[in-house]
């Protein structure tokens, strides 16, 4: 089969199952270890990787099963990093909260990555900031071995402490705060779809309305040793009003900003 047929059976197999036919492309281009202009030249070509490919196409249209689980790796902020079943994959609002942040960021500033995941927040920050003193906390250890690997292969110095998300770097001076922590309330499971629910549930859930992390991590951010500068937050798109309204009733003369994504959505709460 040519790479051309592969695609067009792939592409027509997914749309059957209501998935998205673009996946067939991508699956293809990493398989062939190819860019797109490349890709596009070889469609006469003879697929030899066709038995992994069917078997992936197969299996994402059976199970909702994410791209990158099946190609390990993910694109942030110009970079690729390395996933797996164990971290969240990472999506386009999380660049907008880097974004938010960059502005308050002075020179040799200690920021602390709380839930840190595959490590994106915390290695593109010390990518884009070199001079910063970069903290990474997360509970899970397999997380934990994502994002270090990430942060050795960019070429990060992160330093990426295992608990529940302030408590390892309690006694440190943090200058800024930054997470994505979990805040999907366990009453929006059913209406989440397939390939989100491959992603950890520890990531992806909160008690509480899902507001349960964020009461936490301000709880814990009154015992640091001084207040820090900066708390940014990704939030969902309806914790507009609740999430602020937690750092208010800890912090009364706070300053919120609510800043919503490219979507127009509610998503990210600075404190300052």
């Amino acid at each position: 089969m040519t790479v051309r047929e592969a695609r067009r059976w792939a592409s027509s197999f997914l749309e059957q199952h209501n998935r998205e036919a673009r996946v067939a492309d991508l699956l293809l281009m990493h398989l062939l270890d190819v860019e797109l202009a490349d890709f596009l030249l070889m469609q006469q070509e003879k697929l030899s990787e066709w038995s992994t490919f069917e078997d992936w196409v197969r299996d994402h249209a059976d199970t909702g099963k994410p791209l990158e689980h099946f190609t390990g790796v993910s694109e942030f902020y110009g970079r690729k990093f390395s996933v797996s079943e164990h971290v969240l994959i990472p999506r386009p609002e999380t660049e907008e909260l880097i974004e938010a942040v960059k502005p308050f960021i002075q020179p040799n500033d200690t920021i602390v990555d709380v839930g840190t995941g595959s490590g994106i927040i915390a290695v593109t920050l010390k990518k884009e900031h070199p001079q910063l003193s970069m903290f990474a906390t997360d509970i899970s250890p397999d997380a934990l071995k994502v994002a270090s690997g990430n942060a050795e292969r960019l070429g990060a110095d992160v330093e990426f402490k295992q608990g529940n998300f302030l408590e390892p770097v309690i006694n440190e001076p943090i200058d800024i705060v930054i997470s994505n922590p979990p805040y999907v309330p366990e009453s929006d499971r059913p209406e989440l779809s397939e390939t989100v629910m491959h992603d950890p549930e520890l990531a992806l859930f909160a008690d509480d309305h899902g507001l349960a992390a964020y009461r936490e991590i301000i709880r814990q951010i009154g015992l640091l040793r001084k207040p820090p500068r900066l708390v940014a937050f990704e939030i969902g798109y309806d914790q507009g009003e609740s999430v602020p309204k937690l750092i208010q009733q800890a912090d009364p003369e706070a300053v919120v900003q609510v800043l919503q994504d490219i979507n127009g959505k509610d998503r990210m709460v600075l404190w300052s």
